[in-house]
């Protein structure tokens, strides 16, 4: 088994007990819930007469069934205003801080954490979303967990957990120009499969992610679990201090932070002690814009590259699904929605990646093009620099925060087979709403140049400017 690694350092610190399972029951440091599925775990305490434990350590947003054009309440679904109304009530009862619409801090749960300093290093995070593997490119243990273990958390702050083997994805080399974190991500599910982190935690590490933003690691490690891991994450550093340095949630006082910091940093893993379960090494020197051509996030390409042949009956139903062939590529491939956005793509410096390619430029015709901020302070910050008049001028629609397309829990859907030229995380089949609906995963920057060409393209093309 994995030694000195940050996941054991973190793991060994939050142990409580070994239960008999041979699980191990571990303290929460951070519960971050929203409207989907936290009702059934409140009502799960009511009926056994518990309380939340420690409602300080529990934090709420709405974001999956925020409808992105209308804020106004009643919500225009019914069920989505239930959700809303439930989490309302429990927040309010329980005393738990709730960033609802109104909120100033309202957004997607995943994007929130990070930029209000809720997610730290050495924390272990629960949230009853799979995608919350995001928090671990602070230097955080995140887990995504079901509704009866949000129950527990919220009833213990505790959770019971086996350990896991670690996996060292080494990522060296320099990205081309056009060429980012997602496709990064995208080329490591496509080589090691959806399936090859069952039972593991991913650590990224390397020069690639050394030269990395907050933002770009977030979105590694938040389709950590489109790769099959339990949890990413990266080691903390200068560029994780500097990140959090400030935001609301940290301690203000200098010494108090840089006291805390200098804590942060040796939980980092430790060349010289380190042992993991197993290293994986990807050169991304050559690296090129990724695009998905199946219904799993593992069946990916290069965009200079043909459809490869079926390997599996699951590669050929996905390829009778998606309407492709063997053989053929997915550039010029039309495009008739594009979505930019999501807890995987929603952060300010995406829409200033995709703004970049945009300027100048218009959506093409009979493209429905949108681009959702991933929080209110994204879309502040996004305002102030101007980028929501560029999409705008442009022929985008510019939205109000939330999960949108990524999984259609509100209006935001796609209609019929048509195909959405996507930033989010997922492209299963009716994943966007839709039963027929055709999902490709991209870049922002990919997805920006597909809505102005109307069909998938290389953003690299000298219409870009990218050269």
């Amino acid at each position: 088994m994995a030694q000195n690694t940050l996941y054991n350092k973190i793991f060994d610190l939050h142990k409580i007990r070994q239960l008999p399972t041979g699980e191990w029951q571990v303290a929460v440091g951070l519960h971050l819930i929203h409207e989907v599925t936290s009702p059934q775990a409140f009502s799960m305490l009511k009926e056994r007469g518990l309380p939340v434990a420690h409602p300080e350590l529990t934090f709420a947003v709405v974001d999956h069934v925020v409808p992105t054009e209308d804020l106004s309440r009643p919500l225009s679904d019914p069920l989505a205003e239930e959700m809303l109304q439930h989490l309302e009530v429990n927040c309010h009862e329980w005393n738990i801080k709730f960033f609802d619409l109104a909120s100033p801090e309202q957004g997607i749960v995943h994007v929130v954490g990070p930029e209000l300093g809720l997610t730290q290093p050495g924390k272990i995070i629960c949230c009853g979303d799979s995608h919350t593997s995001t928090h671990g490119a602070l230097g955080a243990l995140a887990f995504g967990i079901g509704t009866t273990q949000v129950a527990m958390v919220l009833g213990t702050s505790s959770l019971a957990l086996s350990e896991l083997k670690v996996r060292r994805i080494e990522i060296t080399g320099k990205l081309s120009k056009g060429v980012y974190a997602k496709d990064v991500i995208l080329k490591i599910i496509s080589v090691l499969g959806v399936k090859a982190g069952w039972g593991y935690a991913y650590e990224y590490g390397g020069s690639t992610v050394a030269d990395m933003s907050m933002a770009e690691r977030m979105t590694l490690c938040n389709m950590s679990i489109e790769g099959g891991a339990i949890c990413g994450y990266v080691n903390p550093d200068q560029i994780t201090v500097d990140y959090l340095r400030g935001r609301q949630y940290v301690p203000h006082d200098p010494k108090k932070f840089d006291q805390l910091s200098q804590w942060w940093l040796t939980l980092a893993s430790n060349p010289k002690e380190v042992k993991y379960d197993d290293v994986v090494k990807f050169d991304v020197n050559n690296l090129e814009p990724m695009v998905t051509w199946g219904t799993n996030p593992g069946q990916g390409i290069g965009i200079s590259e043909r459809i490869p042949e079926p390997k599996t009956a699951d590669d050929q139903d996905a390829l009778d699904y998606m309407k492709f062939k063997p053989g053929e590529f997915l550039k010029n491939k039309p495009v008739g929605v594009v979505f930019i956005g999501s807890c995987t793509n929603g952060r300010l410096e995406d829409f200033v990646q995709a703004a970049q390619v945009v300027k100048g430029h218009h959506v093409a015709p009979g493209v429905r093009a949108l681009v959702v901020p991933g929080s209110r302070l994204v879309k502040q910050e996004a305002e102030r620099l101007g980028l929501d008049k560029i999409f705008r001028v442009a022929g985008f629609s510019w939205r109000e925060p939330g999960c949108s397309m990524c999984i259609a829990m509100n209006p935001d859907k796609l209609i019929g087979d048509e195909i959405c030229a996507a930033t989010s995380n997922r492209n299963y089949r009716g994943r966007q709403g839709s039963p027929v609906g055709r999902t490709i995963l991209m870049s922002p920057a990919m997805a920006a140049a597909a809505a102005v060409a109307g069909k998938i393209v290389d953003l690299r093309n000298e219409i870009f400017n990218f050269y």
